[in-house]
């Protein structure tokens, strides 16, 4: 299951940061509404982070090496989850800050999504590499090098 969250997550994080980066002004105007909708806007927030932080920290209990990346991420979805629900004031000051002006700011968050995609999936290649290559299609044993 590990796995499976690490190769999802990877899908996530490349889509959603090259999407900051290639459209930060929509990402502006996505929060923009948000803000609009004040506290109601803050807990859609809220929820966005909770789903993927709580699947992140259910599915990849790794506390150690470059896959510990992916967990601590997990870690701060969720406390940005904690801050959302329990603090939505804190949540709307930060909402306050977007602006249309300011969206490049959107660029770094997209830098540093794709920063951990990168991370993750040399993590995953390592592991790969670790378990003795790729898997034969439609077998459930690995190959062995050398056949």
């Amino acid at each position: 299951m590990t796995r499976a969250l690490e190769i999802f997550a990877v899908i996530q994080l490349t889509l959603v940061g090259l999407s900051h980066v290639l459209h930060h002004r929509a990402w502006a105007k996505f929060f923009i509404e948000l803000r609009s909708l004040r506290y109601s806007g803050v807990f859609l927030h809220g929820f966005l982070s909770l789903a993927f932080g709580a699947m992140i920290l259910a599915f990849h209990p790794v506390w150690s090496g470059m896959p510990l990346v992916l967990t601590i991420v997990g870690v701060l979805y969720l406390l940005k989850t904690v801050q959302c629900f329990m603090s939505p004031n804190v949540s709307l000051r930060s909402l306050n800050r977007v602006t249309l002006e300011r969206s490049r700011v959107f660029i770094g968050v997209g830098v540093f999504f794709l920063l951990i995609a990168l991370v993750t999936t040399v993590s995953l290649a390592r592991g790969a590499r670790r378990a003795g290559g790729s898997h034969r299609p439609g077998s459930n044993q690995p190959t062995t090098a050398g056949l």
